[in-house]
């Protein structure tokens, strides 16, 4: 019986505090405050799954591979943990060294008859 009447009294309460609020504010303020935080809720979600792709994409540019071997290492390591090739090297032929005719293919046009 006392769970009841507390029950009554939380209802009665929360009723009666929203028959002041809702003519003092309106039914437009509670739809404008309800659909702020569901916005909010989505943007903030957004703004994570965003941050989580940008350093998945920062680290994923800080992974590399031996040559070698095919052992693959995060940073910049002088030499391969697995087999012990000099990685630098390979780094710099790759990126430095390689001209542009190397990287395009020549390709001659041909009739077919």
């Amino acid at each position: 019986m006392k769970n009841l009447l507390n029950i009554n009294n939380n209802l009665l309460s929360y009723s009666l505090i929203i028959l002041f609020l809702v003519p003092i504010f309106g039914i437009k303020f509670f739809i404008s405050f309800f659909s702020n935080i569901l916005l909010l809720l989505f943007l903030v979600t957004l703004l994570l799954c965003l941050v989580v792709f940008l350093g998945f994409n920062y680290y994923k540019s800080k992974i590399n591979t031996c040559n070698e071997c095919g052992a693959i290492y995060l940073g910049s390591n002088d030499t391969c943990m697995s087999c012990g090739a000099e990685l630098k090297d390979t780094i710099i032929k790759e990126t430095i060294g390689k001209k542009a005719s190397d990287s395009t293919i020549e390709v001659e046009a041909e009739e077919i008859k």
